[in-house]
C-alpha cells in the first residue's frame, strides 16, 4: 500500500480548500433602501450617533444569491468582521450605508452583520474591502435619487404608480429594478427598497435572472425625511 507522504497530503488539503471556497452562487442582489419609509413605520427608527443621515437612498447589502430565489448565508465563521480593513472607507459607510436600527449605533453592527452573513459567501470573490468597495461603487453608479428626480418622482410624501417609478430607473441605469414596498401607520403603501442585480465579479450590473417575492400597491407613496 502507498503512503501519500506529508507534502502530498498538504497539496491535497490545500487543492480541497480552494475547491470549497470556489464561488458558489449565481449573482448578487445590490439593495438600497429609502430611509424616510424606513422610518415612517410603526416601529419608527433611530438616526445613527454619527447623526441623521441625508435624505438618499443608503446602501442596504449585496447579497449573494441562486437562480432558484435561495441564497447562501454565513459561509465562513473564520472570516469576522474586521473594521481595520475598512479603515479608509469609512468616512464612506457612515454616510452613504447609515444604520436606522435602534438602539442608535455607529454602523458597525449593521456592517459586521452584512458581511458576515451575505459578504462571507463571496469572498473567493471579494475580500472583505473589495466587497464594502463594490457596494459603495455601485450606489454611486446607479445615482438613484437623481435619477427618478430626473423623472419627476421625489421624496414629497407624493403617491406614484409604481410602473413609473420602475419605467424611470430602468431608463436612468439601464436596468430593471425589484420595487420592495413596506406600509406607514395610515396603511398606505410606501417605496422601500430597491433591488438591481450584479454578476458573480461583483463588477457589473446585469438583468435580474429572478425577483425576490412581494408586491407592491399600483400607486405608492415616497415619503420626505
Amino acid at each position: 500500500m502507498k503512503i501519500s507522504s506529508p507534502l502530498s497530503l498538504g497539496l491535497l488539503a490545500l487543492i480541497l480548500a480552494v475547491e470549497c471556497s470556489a464561488q458558489d452562487f449565481d449573482f448578487f442582489y445590490f439593495v438600497l433602501q429609502w430611509p424616510g419609509s424606513y422610518c415612517d413605520t410603526k416601529k419608527s427608527c433611530c438616526y445613527p450617533t454619527t447623526g441623521k443621515p441625508a435624505a438618499d437612498f443608503g446602501i442596504h447589502g449585496l447579497w449573494p444569491n441562486y437562480n432558484d430565489g435561495s441564497y447562501p448565508s454565513n459561509c465562513d465563521p473564520g472570516s469576522p468582521y474586521d473594521r481595520s480593513k475598512i479603515r479608509d472607507l469609512l468616512g464612506r459607510m457612515q454616510a452613504n450605508w447609515p444604520t436606522l436600527a435602534c438602539p442608535s449605533g455607529d454602523g458597525s453592527t449593521f456592517w459586521e452583520h452584512e458581511w458576515e452573513k451575505h459578504g462571507t459567501c463571496a469572498e473567493s470573490v471579494l475580500d472583505q474591502h473589495a466587497y464594502f468597495q463594490a457596494a459603495l461603487s455601485f450606489k454611486n453608479q446607479v445615482n438613484l435619487l437623481q435619477t427618478l428626480h430626473n423623472a419627476g418622482i421625489n421624496p414629497d410624501g407624493g403617491f406614484y404608480s409604481i410602473s413609473s417609478i420602475k419605467d424611470a430607473i430602468k431608463e436612468g441605469t439601464g436596468f430593471t429594478p425589484f420595487i420592495e414596498c413596506n406600509v406607514d401607520e395610515s396603511r398606505n403603501s410606501q417605496l422601500y427598497q430597491v433591488y438591481f442585480c450584479v454578476d458573480t465579479s461583483g463588477t457589473q450590473l446585469m438583468e435580474c435572472p429572478v425577483f425576490p417575492n412581494g408586491r407592491c400597491s399600483s400607486s405608492i407613496e415616497f415619503p420626505a425625511f
